[in-house]
C-alpha cells in the first residue's frame, strides 16, 4: 500500500481521476471513429450510395486494426499499471516495450496480408459486382495505413497509462483534423473520388503515429530502452492475456459485420429494397452507432489505469467506486443516444447524402429496431474491461464475446430465415438485452467477492 500513498492513482478523488483519464480517452475514441465518419460523409456527397456501400464492405478491416490496437495497447497498459501499483517498475518497463514491438510487427503483417488477398477479401466481406471497384480502390490504399493506425491507437493506451491522457488525445486529434481537411481537398479539389478519401485517411494516421513514437521515446514513469522492446514469451503472453477481452470484442464485431453484410445482401435482394440499399444503410448506421460507442469505450479505457493500479495495491473500495461512477456516466450518455436514434433517424441518415424514399424508410426502421436497447449497451463493454483491468482475463474475454458471438451472430443467421430482412433488425435488441443481463450478474458477484476479501 506504500506505493498507493505516493501515486495520485491511489490518492486523488476518483471522480476527478475518472474525468482526467476518461475525457481525453473519449475525445480520442470519438476522433478515431470520425476517420470513417468523415470519409462516409464526403464519399456519400461525391460518389453516392455505392461509395457508402463500399466503405461498409471495407469496414471489417478497420475493426480488425482497432482490435489489434486494443490487444496490444490495453494488454500492455493493464500489465504496466498492475506492475506499477505493485511497485515492480522494471517489469512495467518491459511490458510497455513488448506491447510497442507487437503493434509494429502485427501491423506490418496485416498490411501485407490484406494487399495479397484484397479482391477475395472484398467478396467475402459482402461486395457485389457494382460495389467491387470502389471497395478495391478504397481498401487498397487504406491498407497502407494499417501499421500507422495500430501504433497510434494502441500507443495511446500506453501514453494514458504513463499519466498523459491529454497528449494521448492530441495524437489522435491531430490526425483526424488532417484527414478532415484533406478529404474535401482530395475528393473535390483534385477530383480523386474514393482514392482521395483513402489517401487523406492514411496521411492523418501516419502523422498520429509519428506523434506517438515521439512520446514513447520520452516516457515519464519509466525509461524505455532498446532492451525493453524485445519480444520475450513471458511478457507477450501476459500482454495477450489481458488484451484478449477488448480484442475479442472488436473481432466479434468484425465477424458479425461480415456475416451481416452477406445476410443483408442476400435477403435484401429478395425484398423490395434490393441488395444495395440495406448494405449502404447498415454501413452508415453502424458508424453512427460507433460514434456513440466510442464514448462508452473511452470511459472504459479511462477507468483502466485507476482500477488496475488500485486493484494491484489492494484498495478494493476505490476499485468499486471507479466502476460505479463510470457506469453511471455511460448510462446517461447511452440514454441520450437512444433518444436520438429513436426520434431523429431520418435527419441523421440525411447527413450522409440523398436517396430514394425506400432508402430512407429502411434506414428509419433499422435505426429504431436494431438500436432499441442502446441505453443498456454500456454494461457489457465496461464490465468486460473491468475484469481485464483487475487481471481476470478469462471473465473479460467471455463477457466480450457474449453480445456479438454468443447471442447476436446466431440470431442474425436464424431470424431472417423466418422474418426475411426484418430478422436482422430484431436480432440486435435481443442480443443487447441478454448481454447486459449477464454483465450485471458477473459484476454483482465480483463486488461481493471483493467485500468478502476486505472483511
Amino acid at each position: 500500500m506504500e506505493a498507493a500513498k505516493s501515486n495520485p492513482l491511489g490518492t486523488k478523488p476518483v471522480g476527478s481521476l475518472l474525468r482526467q483519464f476518461a475525457v481525453p480517452s473519449i475525445i480520442a475514441m470519438l476522433v478515431s471513429s470520425l476517420y470513417n465518419m468523415v470519409d462516409q460523409f464526403f464519399i456519400g456527397r461525391s460518389v453516392g450510395m455505392l461509395g457508402n456501400a463500399a466503405t461498409n464492405v471495407a469496414f471489417p478491416l478497420s475493426i480488425t486494426c482497432t482490435a489489434v490496437s486494443l490487444l496490444c495497447g490495453v494488454g500492455g497498459a493493464a500489465n504496466f499499471n498492475l506492475s506499477m501499483g505493485a511497485g515492480k517498475e522494471e517489469r512495467a518497463e518491459k511490458f510497455a516495450g513488448t506491447a510497442i514491438t507487437m503493434m509494429v510487427v502485427i501491423g506490418a503483417v496485416l498490411c501485407i496480408a490484406v494487399r495479397c488477398f484484397l479482391e477475395p477479401m472484398m467478396y467475402v466481406f459482402g461486395a457485389t459486382d457494382e460495389i467491387l471497384d470502389y471497395a478495391l480502390t478504397y481498401t487498397g490504399i487504406t491498407s497502407l495505413g494499417f501499421p500507422f493506425l495500430i501504433l497510434s491507437t494502441g500507443g495511446s493506451n500506453l501514453i494514458r497509462a504513463d499519466g498523459s491522457p491529454k497528449f494521448s488525445m492530441a495524437c489522435t486529434l491531430v490526425g483526424a483534423v488532417i484527414n478532415t481537411v484533406l478529404d474535401p481537398l482530395f475528393i473535390f479539389g483534385f477530383d480523386m473520388g474514393m482514392a482521395g478519401a483513402a489517401w487523406a485517411t492514411v496521411i492523418g494516421q501516419a502523422v498520429s503515429a509519428i506523434l506517438v513514437i515521439w512520446y514513447l521515446t520520452r516516457f515519464k514513469t519509466v525509461k524505455l530502452t532498446r532492451t525493453s522492446l524485445g519480444l520475450r514469451p513471458e511478457f507477450c503472453i501476459a500482454v495477450l492475456s489481458l488484451g484478449m477481452a477488448p480484442f475479442f470484442n472488436q473481432m466479434a464485431m468484425m465477424v458479425v459485420q461480415i456475416v451481416m453484410n452477406n445476410v443483408l445482401t442476400y435477403y435484401g435482394g429478395q425484398s423490395a429494397y434490393g441488395s444495395e440499399i440495406p448494405l449502404a444503410c447498415a454501413g452508415i448506421i453502424a458508424k453512427v452507432n460507433m460514434l456513440y460507442f466510442s464514448i462508452v469505450i473511452g470511459i472504459s479505457q479511462g477507468l483502466q489505469p485507476i482500477i488496475s493500479y488500485n486493484y494491484g495495491a489492494g484498495n478494493y473500495k476505490r476499485v468499486r467506486e471507479t466502476y460505479k461512477k463510470a457506469i453511471t456516466a455511460a448510462f446517461l450518455i447511452s440514454l441520450a443516444a437512444f433518444a436520438a436514434f429513436q426520434l431523429f433517424p431520418r435527419q441523421i441518415i440525411s447527413i450522409f447524402g440523398s436517396g430514394s424514399e425506400e432508402y430512407f424508410r429502411f434506414a428509419e426502421q433499422y435505426f429504431r429496431i436494431f438500436l432499441f436497447f442502446t441505453f443498456l449497451n454500456e454494461l457489457q463493454p465496461i464490465t468486460a474491461n473491468f475484469f481485464t483491468s483487475i487481471g481476470k482475463a478469462t471473465r473479460g474475454i467471455f463477457l466480450s464475446l457474449t453480445r456479438q458471438i454468443i447471442f447476436l451472430l446466431p440470431l442474425i443467421l436464424i431470424l431472417p430465415m423466418f422474418m426475411g430482412i426484418d430478422g436482422v433488425m430484431y436480432s440486435a435488441p435481443v442480443a443487447d438485452f441478454m448481454a447486459a443481463l449477464l454483465a450485471g450478474a458477473f459484476i454483482t458477484v465480483e463486488f461481493r467477492n471483493m467485500k468478502k476479501a476486505e472483511a
